[in-house]
């Protein structure tokens, strides 16, 4: 049962009788029970999916455990392999003294620059991401509209200056016919005409996105430790890879040295030929790092919904409850562990899937079955990504499973007629033009600046790439959060709409004019699963 906690001083929707009745449908009476006191639950919370979280442990202390006797297991002799030869005498390779190489390092003002520019741009990521968060909380609207032209003007100038500076570059020119240069200037112009086509389909809409941001950047600016909690996990984890990456290289010099008979001529030479459980090693760390990611970016999701969902049903006189990231924390490392190792299995098992899905469609493998096999396989994996999508945020607030937390959500959604695509759709495509649109600039004044400073010829185009891709890094890892903010206040919301209560007036004022979804029987699949 979900928790049972009243919220802080709701107010009602309307003045009329029939206010304190779920809004547009009336839920079912055995359902109504169920649903009518959804609140975050700030009590002392069960263990959830208790035997995934107990797989994912053992998958953690087996890479572990086996890497560390493939550490002091580890052949000594195969760094001097090339030093080894066939003996006659013995049948067996021996050793001569290895040829010690030294190894020359060398710099250039190309790394220097190149340097010296990543880490201007790490240091200067923040104050952005910052200002960025700011802007979108007083100016949203302003924002929006400022950028929405350079969502085509800044693809038009790149795409028209690479163009010319190769033409009139002589060694670009020589290597990059002109038939191929136009060919590539007019792809991406069809791209840009089809960024162009999306925006006008989808203008009416443009409003209404712009309230909703406004809305998730006022939350997480009331949530800055998450800026610092999230990055954190992030770090986290790839401390938590290096030891399995150490693990990979030793485990590679398990084995030993074995002469190799070289077909009829008789000759032989000397391989390194690696123990038969090696490879089985390497499948198990890597199956591990890949669910730690998806178990870590389920994680950081499940903090997030737990600490806006406190800030949304709080009372209006403590708008930031204290140690929200505290209990989320506590609550994503404790009872939910399971319900997030789970979800992140299900993630890894789709994308994995899906991989394999994608390199059969390129094959083009003909045949009734397999076309119907693919079918199958979609259909599958959209049910599933359509029960993963609000799951782990319903489960920070209530503390329930990963599976009665996907039930419920999509029941809570379903009678409250609200669809679970259309806030990720246009709110997501949007920022994401924000984030390009800004690092494509921050991009082009660093490449003036380099050009003004430097000497570095045509490779200042290369580090202004380089500058680009860790912004646009940094800046997709912001709209990460954002969109799961975003997300959070909408299932709140929905909580709030199901029983009739007002938490937040504010959201209620934006995110009441989102459109109802009466069609839910393209779903049966999705709930056929559920039952």
């Amino acid at each position: 049962m979900a928790a049972i906690e009243e919220p802080t001083k709701p107010t009602s929707l309307y003045d009329s009788p029939s206010a304190s009745q779920p809004l547009l449908s009336n839920p079912p009476e055995s359902d109504s029970s169920q649903y009518l006191q959804i609140s975050y639950n700030h009590g002392d919370r069960p263990f959830k999916d208790i035997p995934i979280l107990v797989l994912f442990l053992l998958f953690v202390f087996s890479s572990f455990g086996f890497g560390i006797f493939a550490t002091f297991n580890r052949n000594p002799n195969y760094p001097n392999l090339s030093s080894y030869h066939y003996d006659f005498k013995t049948s067996n390779c021996v050793t001569d003294s290895p040829n010690w190489v030294p190894l020359y390092s060398s710099s250039s003002s190309v790394l220097k620059s190149l340097i010296w520019t990543l880490v201007a741009t790490s240091i200067l990521s923040l104050p952005i991401c910052f200002l960025l968060l700011l802007l979108l909380k007083h100016y949203t609207r302003q924002i929006v509209y400022a950028l929405l032209p350079f969502f085509v003007v800044v693809p038009i100038f790149i795409n028209v200056y690479w163009f010319v500076a190769c033409t009139i570059n002589p060694t670009c020119s020589n290597d990059f016919p002109m038939v191929y240069r136009i060919l590539v200037l007019i792809f991406i112009f069809l791209v840009i005409g089809v960024i162009v086509w999306i925006f006008i389909v989808n203008w009416h809409r443009i409003e209404l996105t712009i309230k909703i941001i406004g809305v998730a950047a006022d939350a997480l600016s009331m949530n800055l430790g998450l800026f610092v909690v999230i990055p954190s996990m992030t770090l986290g984890l790839l401390v938590y890879y290096a030891p399995i990456v150490l693990f990979l290289v030793f485990a590679r010099l398990n084995g030993k040295i074995v002469p190799d008979h070289r077909g009829s001529s008789g000759e032989y030479a000397c391989v390194w030929k690696e123990d038969k459980w090696v490879p089985a090693y390497y499948a198990l760390a890597i199956l591990t790092m890949l669910w730690s990611a998806a178990v870590m970016v389920e994680g950081q999701v499940y903090v997030i919904s737990g600490t806006i969902s406190q800030w949304y049903f709080s009372n209006e006189e403590d708008d930031t409850p204290r140690r929200s990231i505290r209990k989320s924390l506590r609550n994503a490392f404790g009872p939910s562990a399971g319900t997030i190792c789970l979800s992140g299995l299900l993630i890894l098992v789709v994308r994995v899937v899906r991989a394999v899905v994608d390199i059969a469609r390129q094959e083009d493998i003909p045949g009734m079955f397999n076309l119907i096999l693919r079918c199958c396989v979609n259909t599958f994996l959209a049910a599933v990504d359509y029960l993963n999508k609000f799951a782990i945020t319903f489960a920070a607030i209530t503390g329930e499973a990963y599976c009665s937390s996907a039930k419920m959500t999509y029941e809570l959604l379903k009678r409250n007629l609200l669809s679970t695509v259309f806030v990720e759709t246009i709110s997501t495509r949007l920022l994401a033009g924000i984030a390009f649109v800004v690092s494509a600039i921050y991009a082009i004044v660093a490449c003036a600046i380099l050009q003004a400073v430097s000497h570095l010829g045509v490779k200042t185009y290369l580090v202004a790439v380089a500058a680009w891709l860790l912004l646009i890094v940094v800046l997709t890892f912001f709209i990460h959060v954002l969109d799961n903010v975003i997300e959070t206040v909408y299932v709140c919301y929905a909580i709030d709409r199901d029983r009739g209560a007002v938490c937040k007036q504010d959201v209620h004022e934006v995110y009441v004019h989102l459109p109802i979804s009466r069609n839910h029987r393209s779903s049966l699949v999705t709930s056929s699963l559920l039952v």
